[in-house]
């Protein structure tokens, strides 16, 4: 018996020596630790794979700040239920600091960011093959322009973090210029051009070395810095990596994914393991019965929906395309919702096996668009003939004929215009008219014709727009609350 107490004894001290560092030690009050240690070749590729996952939550409601924020959709206002109206505020630009849509795009945008400072940071002292590492880094280089860019283009100064946080007083940092963020994301995205391999030899889904130029000279268009921009542009062109698809639906037809015209994408998975989309069933207007849903998605049952649904294409876009675009019918469909038909995006609505699980991918950047920027970028510079034949590229896959847009002036809002229907309701609009310095104008003049028939943009008879509606059009968000009281600068 007292053997036994002996053995026991010394097997307790050896638990609580073992035991020692996690159990009887308190943590650092000031030192942030991290559970993740960075050994091998597959340890990074799960990094990496880390840094994209944010990006379809991230897409989830790009939407709201991306169009229904500009002139290209609306929201169908429900008087009988006001719990989820946060991108109402949005969309009639009486936003503030507490809006949780916004707040997401942040909090993502840094996620992004902190995951790929924690895989750059011991990358490179941990041996393994030097073309995958190149990859790796390259799409974490890449990941983290983007994020940026997004960033700067959404909220202006934002705290530049580009390292892991080590310390709570490492958490905070003050607002960077808007030219430092900009610095620092064409850094970014050369080195992920430089390191990142071609579409070829990429593994679909992934960013590539395509993907991190038109990155580039977006961010160049951006700047207005035109000669650099066409150099990114044009060597995407000239790369025989991509060209349009003939059929400009089949671009977004699920079984098309990662197709010769996709430049990069956000990928998404059909199934019950939190990978999939659900775009048509946010764009529905609602209320609307289970019936109706399944008239336009093939899906039986259908659960019926009470809330509004967003993004509804607004009138203004409906009436503006050309005559013969084939765009519109692909982009645009009707759906009964409470016996009264309306618009709805189209173009995320394909065939699918259970409700509210979808497979659609986001398109990001399309070989369409570096067209389209090609195009602008040679205009800017007086190289007005050869814009032209870009542009033209773009209409006649649309089943239009070529532009009669002559100057450089009338060729600057037509490649605006184009954009507005190729790359409608992909998040482009509100970032093109601020870019362009529309912005201002364009929604003045659109809040007004909303508030002077508001029956026409969705709302039920006599109720309108809030007073405050479209009074100050402001062209960057404000930093959200939530992160604003965790950070003593600002």
């Amino acid at each position: 018996m007292m053997k036994y107490k002996i053995v026991l004894a010394g097997i307790m001290a050896a638990v609580l020596f073992s035991c020692k560092k996690s159990v009887l030690e308190l943590p650092s009050q000031t030192a942030l630790s991290t559970p993740i240690y960075f050994k091998s070749q597959a340890d990074f590729q799960q990094a990496v794979n880390g840094a994209y996952a944010p990006l379809r939550t991230l897409y989830n409601n790009a939407w709201a700040m991306g169009e229904l924020r500009a002139d290209n959709s609306r929201y169908k206002f429900n008087p009988n239920d006001r719990g989820t109206i946060q991108a109402e505020y949005i969309a009639d630009f009486t936003n503030d600091a507490n809006n949780g849509i916004v707040a997401a795009k942040y909090v993502n945008d840094y996620q992004i960011i902190a995951r790929v400072n924690q895989l750059l940071a011991p990358i490179d002292g941990v041996n393994f093959d030097a073309a995958v590492k190149n990859n790796i880094k390259g799409q974490a280089y890449f990941l983290r322009a983007f994020a940026y860019f997004d960033l700067v283009q959404y909220f202006g100064k934002v705290p530049l973090h580009l390292k892991p946080v080590g310390t709570l007083q490492e958490t905070a940092l003050p607002l960077s210029s808007v030219d430092s963020v900009y610095n620092q994301i064409i850094s970014d995205a050369k080195l992920a051009a430089s390191l990142l391999p071609n579409k070829a030899i990429q593994e679909k889904g992934r960013v590539t070395s395509g993907s991190a130029q038109t990155l580039l000279g977006n961010v160049y268009t951006v700047l207005k810095k035109w000669p650099e921009a066409e150099t990114a542009f044009s060597s995407v062109v000239n790369s025989g990596q991509y060209s349009l698809i003939a059929d400009y639906a089949a671009v977004f037809d699920p079984s098309n994914k990662n197709n010769a015209e996709s430049v990069f994408e956000i990928q998404y998975q059909q199934g019950t393991d939190g990978y999939a989309s659900n775009f048509i069933y946010q764009f529905l207007p609602q209320p609307i019965s289970g019936a109706e849903i399944s008239a336009v998605t093939g899906v039986t049952p259908e659960n019926s929906l009470t809330i509004e649904g967003y993004n509804i294409p607004s009138p203004d876009i409906i009436a503006a395309y050309e005559a013969g675009d084939k765009r519109k019918p692909a982009s645009i469909g009707a759906v009964s919702a409470g016996g009264v038909v309306y618009p709805y995006v189209k173009k995320y609505n394909h065939p699918h096996a259970q409700t509210g699980i979808t497979n659609d991918n986001w398109p990001v950047y399309r070989y369409a668009e570096v067209l389209l920027f090609l195009a602008e970028v040679l205009n800017e510079q007086g190289k007005t003939s050869e814009a032209v034949k870009f542009l033209n590229q773009v209409r006649v896959r649309a089943g239009l004929t070529g532009t009669i847009a002559g100057t450089t002036a009338d060729l600057r809002q037509a490649i605006i215009n184009e954009r507005r229907f190729e790359l409608a309701f992909e998040n482009k609009r509100w970032l093109d008219l601020v870019r362009t310095g529309q912005a201002v104008q364009v929604i003045t003049a659109y809040g007004a014709r909303i508030k002077a028939n508001p029956q026409a943009y969705y709302f039920p008879a006599g109720i309108t727009v809030a007073p405050a509606a479209f009074t100050t059009i402001s062209l960057l968000f404000p930093i959200p609350n939530s992160e604003a009281a965790l950070n003593p600068y600002f």
